[in-house]
């Protein structure tokens, strides 16, 4: 997927502005405040429907303005092109999604449109964060490469253990938790147990088999970003290798009404990143770090394309200020080598001027508040045609 034509308005201090990108490599570059982040934010605006820098709308909405509007032409491989269109309002906490002149009600409908991969500051902290980030991760791909057979197990998966959850807590409120209330909660909880056990085990033979095909795509980009070696991936299905499901849920259930929820089962799945035997978090320095998280993200846009035959959009924010120049040279190879649609972000151009091929279509935006100039940018080998300079008003 490619995006053919982005417009948008009133995300930040974007006023109004329409890009024409090039299919493969897009820079972005500008002082600071300038606006450059903000349409790497409405790109992800206009595939996710949410922002990437905050979870609620109004500070995504330009100041004294009551709605953000992102616009696309989004062009699959082999297929017309899509009019995809995203509004948020501060009245409405909800989104108003159109694809090809028909609404859509979810989020996931829309992400299957425009597969996008994030790398920025916060996506570092994907080794550093919660297991959630991980199990975020991880589902990506799973839904992305088993779009029919996850949606739905996912649904009965989270609808199961709600109606657990709810059980369990009402067996915390009783006053007292004797063998006769286990006794009964255990009966109540039977028809949701043999629910919840077949949905998490489907989910998990779905997590598995993503897991290990992401294993070596991961090494294999791993080795052209740096000599880093004893790196291993191991994924956690979230209860006792050992046992069933079920025999797990039997055992536990006087601890999970004590707690009032499940303490195993697919929602504490994890991916856990060693080095050598020991967890890579305690180890490896924070750059180290960094690289690992780049080649899982590079990693999982390399195996969609090989699952599906279809490209993600890559969104890479401050590159230069994340990698020193030999390693974000690296990444940069292997983005272009990808053949995929990348927008970069960086302060100085020059700091990106040496990374790209001669072959490679590079497209240049000068980001810049109040005006809008246009520029000739050279590239070593190719001189690339005139770059369209967005000069964004700040407010």
């Amino acid at each position: 997927m490619t995006i053919h034509k982005l417009m948008v308005k009133d995300i930040r201090n974007l006023e109004a502005l329409t890009i024409e990108p090039s299919p493969f490599i897009n820079i972005l570059y500008g002082l600071n405040g300038s606006g450059k982040t903000s349409v790497l934010e409405a790109i992800h605006l206009l595939g996710l429907a949410r922002s990437f820098r905050s979870n609620r709308v109004k500070p995504v909405i330009r100041k004294d303005q009551q709605k953000c509007t992102v616009f696309g032409q989004v062009r699959h491989s082999g297929s017309a092109v899509l009019n995809v269109g995203v509004s948020r309002a501060l009245q409405d906490e909800n989104f108003q999604i159109r694809v090809s002149g028909e609404n859509l009600r979810s989020t996931s409908a829309l992400a299957q449109h425009l597969p996008l991969q994030l790398i920025n500051p916060d996506t570092f902290r994907l080794l550093e964060g919660s297991p959630k980030d991980r199990r975020q991760f991880l589902d990506w791909g799973v839904f992305h490469v088993k779009q029919r057979d996850f949606i739905p197990l996912w649904k009965r998966l989270q609808k199961a253990l709600k109606q657990r959850n709810s059980l369990l807590r009402h067996g915390r409120m009783s006053s007292s938790i004797n063998r006769s209330t286990i006794a009964q909660i255990s009966s109540e909880l039977q028809v949701w147990n043999s629910e919840l056990v077949k949905a998490s085990e489907a989910v998990h033979q779905l997590r598995d088999e993503y897991f290990e095909q992401l294993k070596p795509v991961f090494h294999e980009v791993l080795s052209q970003l740096t000599e880093l070696s004893g790196i291993s991936l191991k994924y956690y299905r979230g209860w006792d290798k050992e046992r069933s499901f079920s025999e797990v849920l039997a055992e536990s259930l006087e601890k999970d009404i004590q707690s009032g929820y499940s303490q195993s089962g697919p929602q504490r799945a994890d991916i856990r990143v060693r080095i050598d035997g020991t967890n890579a978090i305690d180890t490896l320095s924070r750059g180290q770090l960094k690289l690992v998280v780049c080649a899982l993200k590079l990693a999982q846009g390399m195996l969609f394309y090989r699952k599906t035959g279809k490209q993600c959009v890559f969104l890479v924010d401050d590159l230069p200020s994340e990698l020193d120049a030999p390693h974000r040279k690296a990444l940069c190879a292997i983005l272009q080598n990808m053949k995929t649609q990348v927008f970069i972000t960086c302060v100085e151009q020059s700091a990106l001027a040496d990374c790209w091929l001669p072959e490679v279509y590079v497209k240049v935006f000068h980001v810049k508040q109040g005006r809008l100039e246009a520029n000739e940018q050279i590239y070593p080998g190719r001189e690339i045609r005139q770059a369209e300079s967005l000069e964004i008003e700040h407010e």
